[in-house]
Parts: structure tokens; sequence; C-alpha cells
């Protein structure tokens, strides 16, 4: 249970997942993950990688859209992106 409660809060703290909350919320549409791993400057995989932690954690949800998944947030999500980023504001 430790151990879990650990992986979660790392997430946080960790640049790229933080910058992929942030971008995700800066956009009211949903986005692709190619779009997004470039936003944030990573690779599609370790974006991939990321985004699927994020889902587990009831963050992100993936939208089919043809053979397109597209990424949105989730209202847990856009909470902890708004932390994320008033931290973020309170550190500049």
């Amino acid at each position: 249970m430790i151990t879990d409660m650990k992986d979660h809060f790392d997430i946080f703290f960790r640049r790229k997942p933080a910058l992929m909350l942030i971008a995700l919320k800066k956009m009211s549409k949903a986005r692709y993950g190619s779009l997004l791993a470039k936003e944030v400057d990573c690779t599609y995989s370790h974006a991939v990688k990321i985004l699927q932690t994020l889902e587990r954690l009831g963050l992100v949800v993936f939208e089919k859209s043809g053979r397109i998944k597209l990424i949105k947030l989730t209202k847990k999500g856009i909470e902890i992106a708004d932390n994320i980023e008033n931290i973020r504001k309170l550190l500049h």
C-alpha cells in the first residue's frame, strides 16, 4: 500500500507527466498522443507509458475516434492539473 502511494505521489513531481496534464488542461478539446508527445518534448512511446499511468490513476480517458485515440482529462485530472499549475506559479 505504501509503495502504491509513493508511486502515485512521484508521478506528479516528474516534469513530463506534469507538463502533459497542464497541456491537456490548456486545450479544451481532446488531444492526440503524438501531438502531446511533441508538446512536452518526449518520444511517443514514453508519452504512451505516462498516459497509461495517468489513465490507471483516473486522470485521463482515451476516446476512440475511428482509428485514432484522443486523450481527455477527467474531472480529477483537471483538479490535479490546476494544482500543479498553481505550484508552478508559486515557484516562479
